[in-house]
């Protein structure tokens, strides 16, 4: 409207949009107004990136805080969704220990780690791996009597299907020799 307006009178204008002259004068006022938070946002902005997402609003709060910056929690919360910034849920760490379930399968090795013949002991481990930012989760099949690898599964998630599919590996492999 500001570029007709130059060229047209304003009250022609008015009358062909239907919008009455106060709230015209109120929207420009609105857009000539200078963002209260803007340099607030941009610290926000600034701190989330630098964070990596990783902190909500109480923790950007707090290091807001630390820099000499006091500012309401719920504030912060409310730029926050204006920005469209939300903190990433960190998921919870894999714990394969519950607690005594089930039956507990009995010390065979009693650790006694070594063979006199292949493929007589093997021994097995679910090991996790941070790669490029994600983690993996490799089950291997060590032979205890020369330490070479039977077989593997490696996957993003520790389930018992891995377990199996390794098993079956292993068991394939001992067939074929």
């Amino acid at each position: 409207m500001e570029g007709l307006r130059r060229k047209y009178d304003l009250s022609v204008l008015l009358d062909c949009t239907g919008m009455a002259r106060s709230s015209f004068y109120y929207h420009q006022k609105v857009l000539k107004k200078k963002d209260k938070y803007g340099e607030i946002k941009a610290l926000i902005k600034q701190i989330y990136h630098r964070h990596k997402g990783r902190l909500g609003y109480r923790r950007i709060t707090l290091v807001m805080k630390q820099q000499g910056i006091i500012i309401n929690h719920k504030t912060v919360l409310r730029l926050m969704k204006t920005l469209g910034l939300k903190s990433i849920i960190r998921v919870k760490k894999y714990r394969s220990y519950r607690g005594e379930q089930g039956r507990i399968a009995p010390n065979i090795l009693e650790r006694n780690f070594k063979a006199d013949l292949p493929n007589r002991k093997w021994a097995t481990d679910v090991t996790e791996f941070n790669v490029s930012g994600s983690k993996l989760y490799l089950s291997p099949i060590i032979d205890l009597y020369n330490g070479e690898i039977v077989s593997y599964d490696l996957l993003e998630r520790p389930v018992f299907a891995q377990v199996i599919n390794m098993l079956k590996k292993g068991f394939r492999k001992i067939k074929n020799t």
